[in-house]
Order: C-alpha cells, then sequence, then structure tokens
C-alpha cells in the first residue's frame, strides 16, 4: 500500500510538471538514496560501546541462543550511555541504554533485547530507513506541487496522498512493532518476561512525566525528556502492547494444551 500511495504521488508530479518534476523526484531520491547507505554504514554515535563476552557474559548467552533460535547470526551488542530506558536495533546490531539495566532484571532485559532481535529477524532495521526517507521524499514533492503547481486538482491529490502515507506509514510501523513482540516471545524462556519490561517500562515513563510536569519552571528535573505526542504515532500504546501479549501468550498455551 505504502508503495502504491508513493507511486501515484510520483506519477501525478511527473505527469504535470513534466521534465522538471522527473529532475525533481529524481535528484531528491538520488540525495535522499545517498544518506539512506551513509546512515546505515554508520549508525552509531560516541555514546555507544561495543560488548564483548567478557562485559556481561549472561546477556551475550542469552542474546546469542536467541539469535541461534531465530535463524539469524549473532547481533553485536551495544551499551549506550544513557540513564532514559531505550533500546533499538540497527542492521544486525542491539542497542541497549544503560538505564534498562537500572530498572529492568536480567529476564525482562532479555525480553527487551528479544524484541529488537524481532525486528532485524523481521527485516525491520532494513525497512523502517526506507519507510522514513519515502517520507520525506513525499514531503518534498507535495511542498514542489504547492510551490510550482497552478492545478487545484493537482495540489488536492498530492496533499491526499501525503496524508495517505502518514496514516499508512503509522499503522505499517505499530504492526511492525506487534510483530516485533509476536516474534520476541517465540525466543524468549518465559513469554512473560516481556510484560513485566513493558509495565516496568510504562512506570517509569509516567514517573518521568509526573515529575516532569509538577516541577517548577525554573527547575530541571533530573530525569527530565522532552515528550512529544505526534499526531501520527508509529509506537503502538505500552497498553496495547502488554493487551496483545496477553492475548498471544494465551494463544500460546493453548495450542500447547492442544498439541500435548
Amino acid at each position: 500500500m505504502l508503495k502504491l500511495i508513493f507511486l501515484a504521488q510520483v506519477l501525478i508530479t511527473i505527469l504535470y510538471l513534466g521534465k522538471l518534476g522527473l529532475l525533481f523526484v529524481v535528484g531528491v531520491f538520488l540525495i535522499l538514496a545517498g544518506l539512506y547507505l551513509w546512515t546505515i554504514k554508520s549508525s552509531l554515535n560516541k555514546k555507544q560501546r561495543k560488548l564483548s563476552y567478557e562485559d556481561l557474559p549472561w546477556l551475550y548467552d542469552g542474546i546469542m541462543r536467541m539469535a541461534n533460535k531465530a535463524g539469524i547470526a549473532t547481533p553485536e551488542i551495544y551499551l549506550l550511555d544513557d540513564y532514559i530506558p531505550n533500546a533499538y536495533s540497527f542492521r544486525n546490531s542491539v542497542v541497549l541504554s544503560m538505564g534498562l539495566f537500572e530498572v529492568l532484571d536480567e529476564e525482562e532485559i532479555l525480553a527487551v533485547a528479544a524484541h529488537e532481535i524481532g525486528h532485524i529477524k523481521n527485516g525491520d532495521t532494513v525497512l523502517f530507513p526506507l519507510i522514513s526517507y519515502g517520507r520525506y521524499l513525499m514531503f518534498a514533492i507535495t511542498l514542489l506541487n504547492f510551490l510550482i503547481s497552478r492545478n487545484t486538482l493537482v495540489l488536492l491529490a498530492s496533499f491526499i496522498f501525503y496524508l495517505l502515507y502518514e496514516v499508512r506509514r503509522s499503522d505499517y510501523l505499530k504492526q511492525r512493532e506487534f510483530k516485533a513482540d509476536e516474534t520476541a516471545l517465540r525466543l524468549i524462556p518465559v513469554p512473560l518476561a516481556l510484560k513485566r519490561a513493558l509495565e516496568e517500562l510504562k512506570y517509569y515513563e509516567d514517573l518521568r512525566i509526573e515529575v516532569k510536569e509538577s516541577a517548577l519552571p525554573s527547575i530541571e528535573p533530573k530525569i527530565e525528556r522532552p515528550y512529544q505526542k505526534s499526531f501520527f504515532e508509529t509506537h503502538p500504546s505500552y497498553e496495547e502492547r502488554i493487551w496483545k501479549i496477553m492475548a498471544e501468550v494465551e494463544a500460546m498455551t493453548l495450542r500447547g494444551r492442544i498439541f500435548n
């Protein structure tokens, strides 16, 4: 669906603006393609440190077992020097922040890592950047049409295609998060550890927002970090994920009873 929306946007631009539209689309595409290639090759920053087996044997062993079970190469593991609990993946690498180790136990940390392995297994570390850069190209094309085009129908169609892309992108990325959770549940020995991890992270986030809102205007709380609500959310809420996890664990249990 995203491909069709993208192609429709490109097509109406080229048909109406002709050579100018084609040159613009190709030019922006080449720039974004270069940025994409640069991004996937240099996703590290100075705050990330590569972990060795000797640093955290239990974490390394756990991720190795889950990767083998998922049928992928063992990801490289990085520690992010950040007190905010966070985790993400890029290429074949998993990044865990120091903050995770403050609020989660070992089982829960492995469950979070399993979610990131799920993204790698499902190809999301390649798909997500493509979708993001596709969004930038859609915006650039829409802006071009608004600046140059004098055709009301073209302007309206371009804007509608951009909105459709945003809506579909939001829904698609949410579904990929659910899929990564489902993959994680099949990799970790204790499926409910992922539920516990999300509950802990939700509690921490709620506490952080509460501290931020109750602080004096002239005082910045230590755990403060900008919290912005986007109109097109790309991540499901903790409640949605926890509910889906509970339903999936129940289904897994039921299937186990039937086949046993």
